[in-house]
């Protein structure tokens, strides 16, 4: 090996640096409860971009910014017709969101150049440090939509006139915060993406392992439910006459429990909202609308989960004496990443010495529409109790530089 070759191989990110860089950011929409609420295109978030143009400028980085409001902040290679080595993440957060969900990623990437620059490092190829719109859909649906319109899965005229609760567009957000860019950027051309996040669930901390190789991510499907019975009185009405929808539904909840255990350990079942009317002590319940959300790691599991939801629905509805109605929502495609990118992660924590395992995305990332386009792999660290989208989330230090370091090697493995 030669010095320079070994030099670049025991090259390694500012730690601090990097940290003090995510707490500046994290006083922007910070709470009193040490977490942050930063939703996209406020005036918070314009705030949030300013920081992250800054730092980019800061580390030599032109900037472009998109009809959807996404920043591309691009450092040069030495042949700028080679196709980018992107890498990046959202900062806008939840109401009551930490200060690493999103915003590692993006930080990660601008420490990445930074040590670049101090080691005297040109790239053959160009990089790019990426800002992408309204990740977390939280003012604005779909959720992932910057990333969404920039592949071409939403097009930006109908994302643009997308409301929140207020009746304010996307397009009038982007207006006001000086953020409704005109720079055309391609899909095409991206030689690969890579993402750091934090895992946001507990099985990195579990095992005491500090890096999560990715190697793809859990296809959705959602549903919205409506079980509908007869209201009637709690007193007369004897339990064998009843048709009570909170009762079919209680049955549904269990199911959707049992098709994640009778497909672990990579599909989940959640039933997370349920309203039921009439809501009163003593009357039995006539409707339930409730969600339905299933995950899992290939077509053929995902598919057979929908399928036993379908026929046990009608199963219990026929035994309850009601109806069931199941109405499909949202389907995101079980996503593999590009094994060159992922083994070129799990590369650089072995050459680096930091444990590692092969974790699957449980959760919904720009990165999964990215894939779609390009070369695509992540890199998860580990956070306080599996912890995420809340304002006591937390992570150490020494992972967040360790997966900043694995960031680094993988990104110089591709660019050259």
């Amino acid at each position: 090996m030669t010095n320079a070759a070994k030099s670049i191989t025991d090259l390694r990110i500012n730690g601090k640096r990097l940290w003090d860089s995510l707490m500046r950011l994290a006083k922007i929409g910070a709470t009193q409860k040490g977490g942050v609420c930063r939703l996209a295109l406020t005036d918070l978030d314009r705030q949030g971009r300013e920081f992250f143009v800054n730092e980019a400028r800061a580390a030599g980085c032109t900037i472009r910014v998109d009809h959807i409001g996404n920043i591309f902040a691009r450092r040069a290679g030495k042949n700028p017709n080679l196709p980018v080595v992107m890498t990046g993440s959202h900062i806008d957060t939840q109401p009551t969101g930490g200060k690493f969900d999103g915003n590692y990623g993006v930080l990660a990437g601008i420490e990445v150049l930074n040590t670049l620059n101090d080691a005297g490092i040109e790239t053959e190829a160009p990089l790019e440090v990426v800002v992408w719109t309204n990740e977390e859909g939280s003012r604005f649906v779909p959720v992932m939509m910057g990333s969404g319109t920039f592949i071409g899965e939403f097009k930006i005229d109908d994302v643009l006139v997308q409301k929140d609760r207020d009746g304010i567009t996307v397009g009038h957000a982007l207006e006001a915060i000086g953020y409704a860019g005109k720079d055309s950027v391609s899909p095409s051309g991206i030689a690969a993406y890579f993402e750091s996040h934090i895992e946001q669930g507990p099985v990195l901390e579990a095992n005491d392992i500090t890096i999560g190789v990715v190697t793809g991510a859990l296809g959705q499907r959602w549903f919205d439910v409506v079980i509908t019975g007869s209201e009637a009185h709690a007193g007369p009405t004897p339990m064998n006459l009843r048709h009570d929808a909170l009762l079919a539904a209680s049955h549904v909840v269990q199911l959707v429990n049992r098709l994640a255990l009778d497909h672990a350990p990579n599909a989940r079942g959640t039933v997370g909202m349920m309203d039921v009317y009439p809501n009163s002590r003593n009357v039995i319940p006539g409707t339930v609308k409730m969600s339905v959300d299933l995950r899992a790691d290939n077509d053929q599991t995902l598919t057979k989960m929908v399928d036993t939801l379908h026929a046990e629905c009608a199963s219990i509805a026929k035994k309850g004496d009601v109806e069931i109605d199941l109405k499909q929502v949202v389907y995101f495609p079980p996503q593999a990443f590009a094994e060159p990118l992922v083994e070129a992660i799990r590369a650089g924590a072995t050459n680096i010495g930091l444990s590692q395992m092969n974790v699957v995305s449980g959760a919904g990332h720009d990165a999964v529409y990215l894939a779609r386009v390009a070369p695509t792999a992540m890199i998860f660290v580990p956070c306080k109790d599996g912890i995420s989208h809340n304002e006591i989330e937390d992570a150490k230090p020494e992972h967040l530089e360790a997966g900043c370091n694995v960031l680094l090697h993988a990104m110089l493995k591709r660019a050259g």
